[in-house]
């Protein structure tokens, strides 16, 4: 009876021991689900910021190619009207020589009728000839009728040289009023050309001028990057070491920096027309891994966006369509002179700001393709 006892606690014990292994396989089944489940949306996170990354990488190649081909277009035009000079400058010699040649049939002419008198005076003095002698008469008037035919046919002959002169002159006066519209076209031609280096100016230099608006307003109260605009804020003095939790005692310094730096950009109605994004962007330096730090940095930045659109100020400026958030890991840290990693620096949240750069873009391409 003993025996039975103890085979049943036995068979008991062994059917506990099944149970909690059975248990214990399906919690460790779970937990792989899990990590797979969590492995696979990293992933696809990743591949989706890798794919934009490489959709920024294409436009900005797309737009050193439309910069490219603009300079080329403006150095065609340069060509074309320095070959336009140059064909009014031939024209200009060829109607000096015209004018040349018509003094010099005015000369002709002039002396053709010097001629034309000589023939006259003999003329007349055979007359007086005729008068005093009677018995030469015939032969005077055949001899003053062969004068008379050489007089008219040197006189038809002034005829259509004189005709070919005004010929010659209408010829010269439609030259010269071609001349002066040419002149007029290319006077006209520089002018536009002028007109439109100044737009294209206008147009490319909005970046210059937000940047320069900002360091007029800002001055000395905050950094901002000299080439870029962006205003850096240490991520030491708005979070704790590994924290992405907005520190209380920061925000009041964090709004009145994002006041005076969006103010900046908001009190010149030309700039305010052409803005198209606030960036907030979240780095951290190179120590631990990729996709921690990225973590890290988008946490961060959605910690400040999420502060930042709770002002006042944002929904008096109607600023909420405006503001973008990311994080980029340690992509963008900052080195000194030797290439040495500044790792204070490097933590950091950068606020930036975007310009309707594809609307300006399209405007260059409109003015010059314009006839």
């Amino acid at each position: 009876m003993l025996f039975e006892k103890k085979n049943d606690n036995e068979t008991n014990f062994w059917l506990s021991y099944a149970d909690l292994m059975a248990g214990l396989l399906f919690v460790f089944i779970l937990l792989i689900g899990a990590i797979l489940v969590k492995s696979t949306l990293l992933k696809n996170n990743l591949d989706s910021k890798e794919n934009s990354l490489m959709s920024s990488q294409t436009k900005l190649q797309l737009r050193e190619r439309e910069i490219k081909k603009l300079r080329n277009l403006l150095a065609k035009r340069d060509q074309e009207l320095n070959s336009t000079k140059e064909s009014l400058r031939f024209t200009q010699q060829n109607l000096e020589l015209r004018a040349q040649e018509i003094q010099n049939l005015n000369n002709i002419l002039l002396s053709q009728t010097m001629q034309l008198d000589e023939f006259n005076n003999k003329i007349i003095i055979m007359q007086n000839l005729l008068s005093e002698s009677n018995t030469t008469r015939i032969e005077q008037e055949k001899e003053l009728q062969d004068y008379k035919n050489r007089v008219l046919v040197l006189s038809n002959t002034l005829s259509q040289k004189d005709e070919k002169l005004q010929l010659q002159d209408k010829k010269l006066l439609s030259l010269l009023q071609a001349l002066d519209e040419k002149e007029t076209e290319y006077d006209a031609l520089i002018a536009k050309l002028q007109e439109q280096k100044a737009r294209i100016k206008t147009l490319t230099g909005i970046k210059i001028k937000v940047i320069t608006a900002l360091k007029n307003r800002l001055k000395d109260k905050v950094e901002i990057d000299p080439t870029t605009g962006s205003l850096r804020l240490s991520s030491n003095i708005l979070f704790d070491k590994g924290s992405a939790k907005l520190k209380e005692s920061s925000k009041q310094e964090l709004k009145k920096l994002f006041i005076d730096y969006i103010g900046a950009l908001m009190s010149d109605r030309y700039i305010k027309e052409h803005l198209e994004r606030i960036i907030i962007e979240g780095h951290t330096d190179s120590d631990g891994g990729y996709l921690f730090n990225l973590e890290l940095s988008q946490k961060r930045a959605f910690a400040v966006m999420n502060y930042l659109l709770s002002l006042d100020f944002t929904k008096k400026n109607k600023l909420t369509p405006l503001l973008v958030a990311s994080g980029r890991s340690y992509l963008d840290t900052i080195k000194d002179k030797n290439g040495k990693e500044i790792k204070s620096a490097s933590r950091r949240i950068e606020i930036k700001f975007k310009l309707k750069n594809d609307d300006a873009m399209s405007e260059i391409n409109r003015i010059l393709d314009y006839e």
